[in-house]
C-alpha cells in the first residue's frame, strides 16, 4: 500500500511540476508574441502602408531579400519554414528547434511581414512557442524523466496560436491536431490547455482582449443554409486543393539558392498590388490579409470582383512563399475562405452574406490543414458566436472530404 501511495505521490509530483512549467512557457511565449505583433504591425507595417504607392508596391521585394539576408547570415542558409519546421521537430527526433533557428526565422519573418508579404503572423508565433518549450525542456531534464520529448514544444506552439488570434482553444487544438491528418497529439492535451491560457492571458495583458473578428448579431440559418454550407464545404475543397497544390509548388521554388527568386517573387507582388489597387481601390493583397476579409463581408462587391480578389490574394501567397519568405498559412487560408464563402452566399441571393463568410473560413482552413475541429473553434472563438458551429462542422467535413488526402503541408503523419 505503501509503495502504491509513493508510485502515486511521484505521479501527482510530476504532473504538477509538467503544468507548472506549461504555464511558464506560456507567458513567455505569450509576450514574445505580443512583442512580435508590435514590430510587425504597428512598427514597420502601418508605416509601409503609409508611404506613397510605389514604395509600397516594391516593399515586399525589399522584405524577401532581407528575409534572404537573415537566413544566410544567421542562419547559415537555412529554409523560412516555421510551422513545417514545427512538425519536422515532432515527427524526427534528429531535428532540433534551436535559439539560432530562431533569431534566424523570426528576422526573416519580421522582414516578410513587416514589409508586406501575404502570409500570417501566426506560422512564426507558433514557432517562437515551440523553440521556447523545446529549449526549457531540454534544458530541465530532470524534470521531465520518462516524459515525451515533445511535451513543451507543443505547449509552446498552443500558447503561439492562442496569443496571436486570442483564441486559447484554437491553439491548443490546432496544436495537437495539426501533426497528424487524422489524428490528434492526445497525450499532450493538458500542458497544451495550460499553455494555450497563459499565452493568452500575457499576451491580452498587453494588446487587449477586443476579438479578432467582431461579428455583429446572432447567426441565423435554416435548412437552406445548412444545404447551403454543404456546397460551399464541397466548393471550399476544391478552393483548398488548389491552393494547397501552389503552395507545395512555391514552396519546392524556394528551395532554390538564388537571389533572382525573391527578386522575381517581388516582381509578382508588385504586379498582383497593381492589378488588386486598380480594381478595388484598395491594398487587399499585402500583408495578412484580415483586411481583404472585413472587405469580403461587405455586400455591394460584384461576384467576378470578390473572384478576381481571391485569385489575387492566393497567387500574392503563393508568390511570397516561392520567394522565401518567413510566415505563416493559417491566416491565408482564413482570407480564402472568407473570400469562397463571400462567393457561395453572394450566388444565392437569398443566403445570409455574413454567415457564409465565416463558415467559409472554417471549411477552408479546415480542408488546407486537414484540421477540421481547430477551424470550427477559431471562427467561434474569434468571432464571439457560437451559433456559427453547427454550419461551420456540416462545410468543415464537407470540405475535408472533398480535399481528400492532400494538405497545404507535406510534414503532417496519417495518424499518430
Amino acid at each position: 500500500m505503501s509503495e502504491a501511495r509513493d508510485r502515486m505521490r511521484r505521479v501527482v509530483e510530476k504532473s504538477t511540476q509538467v503544468v507548472v512549467m506549461s504555464a511558464i512557457v506560456g507567458v513567455v511565449t505569450g509576450f514574445g508574441v505580443a512583442g512580435f505583433e508590435r514590430i510587425v504591425v504597428d512598427g514597420l507595417l502601418d508605416h509601409i502602408e503609409r508611404q506613397p504607392l510605389w514604395v509600397v508596391a516594391l516593399a515586399p521585394t525589399i522584405g524577401l531579400l532581407l528575409s534572404l539576408i537573415a537566413l544566410r547570415l544567421l542562419g547559415g542558409g537555412m529554409s523560412p519554414a516555421t510551422s513545417d519546421e514545427y512538425l519536422r521537430a515532432f515527427h524526427n527526433p534528429g531535428i532540433s528547434l534551436t535559439l539560432r533557428g530562431l533569431a534566424a526565422r523570426m528576422t526573416a519573418a519580421i522582414s516578410t511581414l513587416g514589409f508586406g508579404g501575404a502570409m500570417g503572423l501566426e506560422g512564426p508565433s507558433l514557432y517562437l512557442g515551440a523553440t521556447a518549450g523545446a529549449q526549457t525542456q531540454r534544458r530541465f531534464p530532470g524534470l521531465f524523466r520518462g516524459a515525451d520529448r515533445r511535451l513543451l514544444m507543443v505547449a509552446g506552439a498552443a500558447a503561439g496560436v492562442s496569443a496571436i488570434f486570442k483564441a486559447p482553444a484554437t491553439g491548443a487544438i490546432f496544436a495537437i491536431e495539426v501533426p497528424y491528418q487524422d489524428d490528434l497529439a492526445r497525450r499532450m492535451l493538458l500542458p497544451a490547455l495550460v499553455a494555450s491560457a497563459s499565452g493568452y492571458l500575457a499576451f491580452v495583458a498587453v494588446n487587449g482582449t477586443a476579438r479578432l473578428f467582431p461579428v455583429a448579431g446572432e447567426p441565423t440559418f435554416n435548412f437552406r443554409d445548412l444545404v447551403g454550407a454543404l456546397a460551399l464545404g464541397v466548393a471550399a475543397g476544391l478552393a483548398a486543393r488548389a491552393f494547397s497544390a501552389m503552395v507545395l509548388k512555391a514552396k519546392s521554388i524556394a528551395a532554390w539558392r538564388s537571389v533572382l527568386r525573391p527578386l522575381l517573387a517581388g516582381a509578382a507582388l508588385a504586379t498582383i498590388f497593381g492589378a488588386s489597387r486598380l480594381a478595388t481601390g484598395q491594398d487587399l493583397t499585402l500583408g495578412p490579409g484580415y483586411n481583404t476579409i472585413a472587405w469580403a463581408v461587405e455586400e455591394n462587391h460584384s461576384l467576378w470582383l470578390v473572384a478576381l480578389i481571391l485569385v489575387l490574394r492566393c497567387t500574392a501567397t503563393a508568390a511570397t512563399v516561392g520567394g522565401g519568405g518567413a510566415g505563416g498559412l493559417f491566416i491565408p487560408l482564413v482570407v480564402g475562405g472568407a473570400l469562397t464563402g463571400r462567393l457561395v452566399g453572394g450566388a444565392v441571393q437569398s443566403l445570409d452574406t455574413t454567415l457564409f463568410v465565416v463558415i467559409g473560413v472554417a471549411a477552408f482552413l479546415g480542408a488546407g490543414y486537414r484540421v477540421p475541429l481547430a477551424a470550427v473553434m477559431f471562427v467561434a472563438e474569434t468571432t464571439g458566436r457560437p451559433g456559427f458551429v453547427v454550419p461551420g462542422l456540416l462545410a468543415a467535413v464537407a470540405a475535408e472530404l472533398t480535399m481528400g488526402r492532400g494538405s497545404i503541408t507535406s510534414y503532417q503523419s496519417a495518424a499518430g
